[in-house]
């Protein structure tokens, strides 16, 4: 299938790793001059080409200067993929979770979308260009994640709905996509939500891990790659979607079992 992406523009944030990186390695192989954003930039994203920009994306100053960046490198921006998220919140319960934490964790899986997509839209409603977000099953299900997570991951998939609508008239298409369980480095970084998880539950992160598809009931007895994530999100920012807008795409090999 030719999605006739050669030489168009694309920002992605949270591109150092998993479903970021990734996605930049497919846009890039479409031909998609990318700039990628991370706080810290890893030899793989470097290594696929890419333009990349180091900003801490949970702060209004790290996206302006992503975004002057990208407009300098790439001249405009006709896609965008708002995929940065997680957060050491992920990891408490309601009532170990304070204000700052739910701050920090709004910051990073919504405010970041808020104002990426605020910085960027100039250019996206000049070039008619589309916007993925990456929100999460966890959206629909938040009572499989802790709330100041799932919360801000529902208020993302909502954002997503209402920014097609105002914005789909001038040209922009917007949606989301909610991944369930996905196989990348946050599965096996000792330093991340999901080694707490696994020690909450009084298990190693080995244990856990491979205990996911199962505990999680996932139909197809797997996690999802990253690598599936990105060509759905590739897909979606071509023109073969291009009547494709307000949606939520749920990958997650079965899991949610409701209509």
């Amino acid at each position: 299938m030719n999605l006739n992406l050669t030489d168009k523009t694309a920002v992605v944030t949270g591109a150092s790793k998993g479903i970021g990186l990734a996605t930049v390695r497919t846009l890039t192989g479409e031909g998609v001059r990318v700039v990628g954003a991370a706080r810290t930039i890893t030899p793989e994203l470097k290594e696929t080409g890419a333009y990349a920009v180091s900003a801490d994306l949970s702060t209004a100053e790290g996206v302006s200067a992503l975004i002057d960046a990208a407009l300098v490198e790439l001249g405009g921006i006709d896609l965008l993929v708002n995929n940065v998220g997680g957060g050491d919140a992920a990891a408490l319960g309601f009532l170990a979770a304070d204000d700052t934490e739910w701050t920090r964790t709004f910051d990073i899986n919504l405010l970041s979308a808020v104002r990426t997509t605020r910085a960027a839209l100039p250019s996206l409603i000049e070039r008619r260009g589309a916007i993925v977000n990456i929100s999460s099953t966890v959206a629909r299900t938040p009572g499989y994640a802790p709330a100041p997570y799932s919360t801000a991951k529902a208020a993302l998939t909502a954002l997503g709905k209402a920014l097609s609508e105002e914005f789909g008239p001038q040209g922009v298409r917007v949606n989301t996509i909610s991944p369930g369980a996905t196989r990348t480095s946050a599965f096996e970084d000792p330093d991340r939500p999901v080694a707490k998880w696994a020690a909450a539950a009084g298990q190693t992160l080995a244990e856990f891990i491979q205990r996911v598809p199962k505990d999680q009931n996932i139909t197809t007895g797997r996690m999802t790659e990253a690598d599936e994530v990105a060509a759905l999100i590739v897909f979606l920012l071509s023109d073969v979607a291009g009547n494709i807008t307000g949606a939520d795409y749920v990958i997650d090999g079965g899991t949610i079992k409701t209509v």
